[in-house]
């Protein structure tokens, strides 16, 4: 894995900016299992629920950091942020009132890794962290995964009727590379629409 520390500020960043890349096999096996810290803060706009870490981005130590994970440009191409921040700016985005966590902890190489009973229990414990931080949003970047985590089969993109608490629901697609339902403009609309909510 390539570590590059920079003491000049990057992107308006202060201090010392740490960009990790391109871990090696090895690094990717190691990786599995492994769990990414969350980013949150009490009363958030939108905590973002990812499905679970990818090996790439448990090995790197961020969210969303796979290269062609669609995430980071398409909260900043909707306005929740005012510029592309990196997946080692992660525990920047509380600054915009959004935070980051996942429906399961542990790192896999694809979602479809993880069982229905470890989504069904990863939702149970997302149900007590929204309790306890209290988001306006909880969104879902992931809709299969929600329908199994929470039971609900017809749930489509966008709000939901339900809520966790008294955060609202909204679930948006998954942003991974391997997504190819979705392409950049349509992350970008769909994010649109949920930042428009607030």
């Amino acid at each position: 894995m390539k570590v590059r520390i920079s003491s000049s500020p990057a992107h308006g960043a202060t201090g010392i900016l740490i960009s990790v890349s391109n871990p090696t096999k090895e690094e990717l096996k190691a990786a599995e299992g492994r769990k990414i810290p969350d980013v949150v803060a009490d009363r958030l706009d939108v905590l973002f629920v990812g499905i679970n870490p990818s090996l790439y981005s448990a090995a790197v130590g961020h969210h969303f950091a796979r290269p062609g994970n669609r995430f980071w440009p398409a909260l900043s191409e909707s306005g929740f942020t005012d510029r592309l921040l990196s997946p080692d700016e992660d525990a920047r985005l509380v600054e915009y009132g959004c935070g980051l966590t996942n429906m399961v902890a542990r790192a896999t190489a694809r979602a479809d890794e993880l069982s229905n009973e470890e989504l069904k229990t990863g939702g149970a414990r997302l149900e007590d962290l929204v309790r306890r931080i209290r988001p306006k949003f909880v969104a879902f970047v992931g809709i299969t995964a929600y329908r199994t985590a929470f039971g609900q089969k017809d749930a489509v993109m966008g709000p939901q009727d339900r809520q966790i608490g008294q955060s609202a629901i909204w679930v948006l697609p998954n942003p991974s590379g391997l997504n190819a339902h979705y392409q950049l403009p349509d992350f970008v609309e769909l994010f649109t629409e949920l930042r428009e909510s607030l």
